[in-house]
């Protein structure tokens, strides 16, 4: 094969590598972007569960220290550690935490989302994210899945599954990120 064969060689299989790169960035977009500690949560939307519905987003608390858990009420990990996170939004709300917790349930599952937080006593703030697409946008593979996200928006811890989150490691990094003054 000659030095010109080559290179159109060369030059073919660069194309169509570039080719597909591009197509993927362009189709996937949000698969591309791992969610992972050190990343940027990604933007979300979800509805309020009060009677005049507004429009939530992670946008909606940049500037904050963010406990954001995705939960649904038929998920019984989720009943084990909704206390906890109630535990740790009662201790640290009025220092700067913001609990959000979205709920994947159904649409018109509504009241039995106002019934799970009635029978837990949660006092932090519940969204519902009737399409589920939060679980893509977040990679998620499962419920629940709980992200730290710090007052710059960037994810500072993610649990897979139930977690003790009034425990002396959590409370320390809950501490420590509300203290970071923003930049």
């Amino acid at each position: 094969m000659t030095v010109r064969g080559q290179w159109i060689i060369v030059a073919a299989v660069v194309t169509t590598m570039g080719a597909g790169l591009f197509a993927a960035t362009r189709f996937l977009g949000d698969e591309l972007f791992q969610v992972t500690i050190g990343s940027e949560a990604p933007n979300f939307s979800a509805v309020t569960l009060d009677a005049t519905p507004l429009q939530r987003s992670i946008d909606s608390y940049k500037g904050e220290v963010v406990l954001l858990n995705i939960w649904a009420t038929w998920c019984e990990p989720c009943r084990v550690e909704m206390p906890s996170i109630e535990r740790l939004h009662s201790e640290f709300a009025a220092r700067g935490l913001k609990v959000v917790a979205v709920s994947i349930d159904q649409p018109g599952m509504e009241e039995q989302i106002r019934g799970f937080a009635r029978e837990y006593g949660l006092t932090f703030e519940i969204l519902h994210n009737q399409t589920g697409d939060i679980q893509r946008q977040y990679q998620m593979t499962g419920v629940p899945e709980t992200f730290v996200i710090g007052r710059d928006g960037i994810i500072h811890k993610k649990v897979i599954g139930a977690e003790s989150w009034d425990s002396g490691a959590n409370r320390a990094l809950i501490e420590g990120l509300i203290e970071q003054r923003p930049s």
